[in-house]
């Protein structure tokens, strides 16, 4: 069957055509419009301008994802759209649009929650994957450790309480003034430093939970370029880089052994956005390797807000018989 899949849920806006049944998982088109030169500007993004940004690229990207999957409208059996989590106003643009789409043509419409998307995104990547596994979702706003059970059912079983890493990476970036997105920026400039050079605060809180906190030591690495700006001094920001990184990989790794032991699984799927930072997935891999488990994570291509990914969770959300009607409506948490 073909899945046209949408997403809007922050700044980027994606449409793809996937052709899914059981033995297949092919993507035939994944169209991305992306905001991130306009927000750099901000250093950030700006809610009111993605909305904006939104509702100007929607119809084009439709198109295009059509032409280039080599189909048309009238042979989609399915929408598919993000209604959640993510900014209210990015997410009624493509909400709206793709259920005006599916009404006006008669064709099912499915609404994918964001977060299985990113962990959906695997199953385009490794054509094997299948659950139950155990998920960490790392991205701008997430990072959680879920036990999937099965394509649809996930449960949350620890989180970060505070902010998330991707939060961490790019609020850090953007103090040392990195170019936008800071998370990217980051990872490269870490390869450059020395890991060891400075002590920063570890967001593993604790060994008797599976949870995070990235809030201090965000506040510990802004202090310590506070400090040495206020100071005059140069700042070393490639070892700045490297050991803030280094601190969240030993955090992360830390937490995926305790999570692999807990809940006895032997995957371990990764997704996310911060997916794609290579440091994270090296130490993952390492961790994985000692215990004998396997570990799969996205194409990079993937790892950011695409639409492939909510075309592929909602192939498996339309099989067990998730339908919106008119009604459908978005969430932002």
């Amino acid at each position: 069957m073909y899945i046209l899949a949408f997403e809007s849920s922050c700044d980027e806006t994606a449409c793809a055509v996937l052709e899914m049944d059981e033995n297949k998982r092919i993507l035939k088109s994944n169209i991305i419009a992306s905001q991130v030169d306009i927000h750099a500007l901000y250093g950030g993004v700006v809610p009111e301008i993605a909305s904006r940004a939104h509702i100007e690229a929607v119809s084009k990207i439709t198109y295009e994802a059509l032409e280039a999957a080599g189909i048309t409208l009238d042979e989609v059996d399915a929408i598919c759209v993000t209604n959640g989590p993510g900014l209210i106003g990015a997410l009624l643009v493509c909400v709206n649009f793709a259920k005006s789409l599916a009404f006006a043509n008669n064709i099912p419409l499915v609404p994918v929650d964001h977060i299985k998307g990113h962990v959906a995104s695997n199953y385009l990547t490794h054509t094997e994957l299948e659950p139950p596994f155990l998920a960490l979702v790392v991205s701008g706003g997430h990072t959680s450790f879920f036990d999937v059970k099965s394509y649809t059912e996930y449960e949350e079983i620890a989180s970060t309480r505070d902010d998330a890493v991707g939060e961490c990476f790019d609020k850090i970036g953007r103090v040392m003034g990195l170019p936008y997105p800071g998370g990217a920026a980051m990872d490269r400039l870490a390869k450059e430093g020395d890991r060891n050079a400075i002590s920063f605060p570890s967001p593993a809180i604790s060994k008797d939970t599976l949870d995070f906190s990235f809030s201090g030591l965000k506040t510990a690495v802004v202090n310590y370029l506070n400090t040495k700006n206020q100071k005059g001094e140069e700042i070393p920001r490639a070892n700045v880089a490297a050991s803030c990184t280094r601190s969240i990989v030993e955090a992360v790794s830390s937490k995926v052994q305790m999570a692999l032991k807990k809940t006895g699984y032997k995957k371990i799927v990764l997704a996310g956005g911060v997916s794609a930072n290579s440091h994270i997935r090296a130490g993952i891999d390492k961790v994985c390797k000692k215990c004998g488990a396997e570990f799969y994570a996205p194409d990079l291509f993937l790892c950011g807000d695409n639409a492939a990914m909510i075309g592929a969770q909602g192939y498996y959300e339309y099989l067990d018989g998730v339908r919106a009607d008119e009604s459908l409506n978005a969430y932002p948490s």
